[in-house]
C-alpha cells in the first residue's frame, strides 16, 4: 500500500498574499481528507511566509489524518513540535533567499546535533523523517542519528523528467530513478520507512510511486495548482488514482 501526504503550504501562500483569513489551510486539510489524502503536511519556516502557527495548531486540533510538521532542527522548532506532538516530523534545511527547499538535509556535516534534535522529538512521541537527497552517505547518517523515516529528495528526477522531453523511459530520466530505487533499498536495509517527495506531478509520479517498498508521497505544489479548476477534493483523488495505479502495476 502506498499512502499520499498532501502538502498544504501554498493555500497558505495565497491567503498570505492579500494578509487575510482565506483560503483557509484547515478547511483546505479537510477537503484533501476527504480525496483520499493520508496525511497532510505543512512546513512552518523560520520565516513564517505561509504557514503560520496558529495553522498548525488549528490542524492539530480539527484533522483527522496524520499531521507531517515539516521544520527546520532550529531550537524553537523542536519545541513547537514537542508540544503539538505531530504524527511526524520531518527535518529540512531551511534558506531564507530559496524559493522552496532546494535540496536534501546535510545529515554528515551535523550529525551530533540531529542526533541530539531527534532524541527529543522521540522522547516526545514523535516519529521523526529526514529529507536526504539519494545518496547512500546520506542514508547511512540517517540511520545513525535515529531517524525512523527517509524522504528521498525527487527534485532531481522531476527536474530531469521535464527538461528531457517528459519521456520516462529516457536514459537519464531512468538513471535519476535508479538513484531513488537505489536510495529506497538501502533505507528499508537500515530499517526505516521509505518516502519520497518534491516536484512530483500528475505526469512524472507514478514511476516514483512504483518503487519496491515505497510507503508514501509527499505532494503539494502539484495538487493545489491543479486544485485551482478542479477543486482540492477532485485534484487529491486523481492523484490517489495515480499512485494506486502505479501500485496495482
Amino acid at each position: 500500500m502506498i499512502e499520499l501526504g498532501v502538502n498544504i503550504d501554498h493555500v497558505a501562500t495565497l491567503r498570505q498574499a492579500r494578509q487575510t483569513w482565506e483560503p483557509d489551510p484547515v478547511w483546505a486539510a479537510v477537503e484533501a481528507h476527504l480525496g483520499g489524502a493520508d496525511g497532510i503536511t505543512v512546513h512552518l519556516r523560520e520565516d513564517r511566509r505561509h504557514i503560520q502557527d496558529r495553522d498548525v495548531r488549528r490542524l492539530r486540533e480539527l484533522t483527522h489524518i496524520k499531521l507531517n510538521l515539516e521544520m527546520a532542527a532550529t531550537d524553537e522548532m523542536v519545541a513547537i513540535a514537542c508540544e503539538l506532538k505531530p504524527e511526524m516530523a520531518m527535518l529540512v534545511p531551511e534558506g531564507r533567499h530559496e524559493i522552496t527547499t532546494e535540496g536534501g538535509l546535510d545529515i554528515l556535516a551535523q550529525e551530533a546535533r540531529l542526533a541530539t534534535v531527534v532524541a527529543r522529538l522521540a522522547d516526545a512521541g514523535i516519529v521523526t523523517s529526514v529529507f536526504i537527497d539519494a545518496e547512500p552517505a546520506q542514508v547511512e547518517a540517517a540511520a545513525r542519528i535515529g531517524a525512523r523515516v527517509c524522504e528521498v529528495h525527487s527534485g532531481p528526477y522531476a527536474h530531469v523528467f521535464h527538461s528531457r522531453g517528459r519521456d520516462a523511459e529516457s536514459a537519464p530520466v531512468l538513471a535519476e530513478l535508479e538513484k531513488i530505487r537505489r536510495a529506497g533499498e538501502a533505507i528499508r536495509a537500515a530499517g526505516m520507512r521509505f518516502n519520497a517527495g518534491h516536484a512530483l506531478n500528475y505526469f512524472n509520479v507514478q514511476p516514483v510511486a512504483a518503487l519496491p517498498g515505497i510507503r508514501e508521497l509527499h505532494i503539494g505544489h502539484a495538487i493545489v495548482s491543479r486544485a485551482l479548476f478542479v477543486g482540492m477534493r477532485e485534484a487529491v483523488a486523481e492523484m490517489k488514482r495515480l499512485l494506486r495505479e502505479a501500485r496495482a502495476r
